[in-house]
């Protein structure tokens, strides 16, 4: 495998990572019988943020680079909040 080839696996990577969020998703709402978003789901959207900025670094995709530049920072601070209201819940 090429260059190339190599590159396409790690595009597909981070894809199938950043699919998977939506699986993990699916699958917990489904046992909980309602709509249920894990914290599972946002480290997965990290990761495969990451895998396909880098890919898109690759590309030199100028679109791609913002578009997953900016979703690591909101998934970040996704989690800031969730750990923010467990640290207020446990205090109390």
């Amino acid at each position: 495998m090429g260059e190339e080839g190599w590159w396409l696996l790690v595009g597909f990577g981070g894809q199938a990572l950043f699919m998977g969020r939506f699986v993990l998703q699916w699958f917990v709402s489904e046992r909980e019988r309602r709509s249920v978003i894990p914290v599972a789901f946002w480290y997965l959207s990290i990761a495969g943020a990451l895998v396909l900025l880098v890919y898109a670094i690759h590309r030199r995709d100028p679109v791609f680079v913002a578009g997953q530049g900016l979703g690591v920072a909101i998934y970040l601070r996704n989690l800031h909040l969730i750990r923010a209201e467990q640290a207020r819940t446990e205090s109390a």
